[in-house]
């Protein structure tokens, strides 16, 4: 099978891609490089240095290289800029996502997965299932509803399978050590825990404390990054086979505080501060996955449900990058 995958020299997708090699896919990269990283490019994929904003490139690729799957990654993710910079999140992730789609009529491309968010639920109390109607607070939320909207208009359109995923807080590094999270802007706890674990006087903000949440941080639900690209995996043979399309949350079912997750770093850096902080715009309190559905659907396990491995696997590869970086003295 030959498969497009959208944003891979990013966090997700270098690992989707990782897992997709190691199965025998042929694998077509398109990455602009803005926030991907040309170390977490695999030698085994052909690279295709490109935007999904450029149609005319996207055409040229799914038809040059007879794309038979895509998996629509390539996305800008930061919360609180995109309350900010609104043009910037509309053009890329709901246009970009319109131009990929579209570039698929008359071509072999059969499914298309597409990366949504959690976020598109906005605040929730207790486990959220794929029926919660969308109530999105953030205009980054916002934007990944507008793609699921413009994913299943055309796939209809077009006579093609979808996979909508709806990630929840992703973390963790892959087991090979050659590939982890390197893109600081988009804030991430435990993307922020495993830098502050090299200094020598860690300090970790949480982001308001008056939540209406048990302890008033914010709730999420995190899922190791291997086992969120196992999941793709999943989802292309379901498309395959069953010929169906689907809707699923990915997650594992239980919801951690921004402060449980700090006191677990605390054990293994004792000197942390901790410092309250202002609310970020966008920020919703609490949301966490229900996954009856997913495991009826995928009949699938987790490997990596354990959050103090998720956050020494982020560690651990945060080292590594540590020294890399000095010998390339960046």
């Amino acid at each position: 099978m030959n498969i497009l995958v959208t944003g891979r020299a990013g966090y997700i997708g270098s690992h989707v891609v990782e897992l997709l090699l190691k199965k025998k896919f042929n694998v077509v990269v398109l990455d602009n490089l803005e926030t991907g990283h040309n170390e977490l490019i695999h030698k085994n994929s052909i690279f295709v240095k490109g935007d999904i904003k450029n149609k005319n490139l996207l055409k040229r690729v799914i038809f040059k290289y007879d794309i038979e799957t895509i998996i629509h990654l390539a996305a800008y993710l930061n919360i609180s800029e995109s309350q900010k910079k609104k043009e910037r999140y509309l053009k890329n992730n709901i246009l970009g996502t319109k131009n990929l789609i579209t570039s698929c009529k008359n071509s072999n491309v059969s499914n298309i997965i597409f990366s949504s968010s959690c976020s598109i639920y906005g605040n929730t109390k207790g486990k959220v299932s794929e029926k919660k109607r969308p109530n999105p607070k953030s205009y980054y939320a916002f934007t990944k509803l507008k793609g699921e909207e413009i994913i299943k208009k055309y796939s209809l359109k077009f006579g093609i399978n979808y996979g909508i995923l709806r990630y929840f807080n992703v973390a963790g590094a892959s087991n090979s050590g050659k590939i982890g999270e390197i893109e600081v802007s988009h804030g991430h706890l435990i993307k922020n825990i495993a830098i502050q674990s090299q200094k020598e006087n860690p300090l970790i903000n949480i982001f308001g404390n008056n939540y209406i949440t048990k302890d008033g941080t914010c709730v999420r639900n995190y899922i190791h990054v291997v086992d969120l690209a196992d999941i793709h995996l999943k989802g292309i043979d379901y498309l395959s086979k069953k010929k169906k399309s689907f809707i699923l949350n990915c997650g594992y079912g239980k919801g951690y505080s921004v402060l449980q997750i700090v006191k677990i770093f605390k054990k293994i850096k004792k000197n942390l501060k901790i410092i309250i902080a202002k609310k970020r715009p966008g920020d919703i309190g609490e949301v966490y996955s229900d996954t009856k559905k997913f495991k009826q659907i995928f009949k699938w396990k987790p490997k990596f449900n354990n959050v103090t491995k998720i956050i020494e696997s982020a560690i651990n590869w945060e080292k590594k990058l540590k020294l890399i970086k000095q010998k390339r003295n960046y």
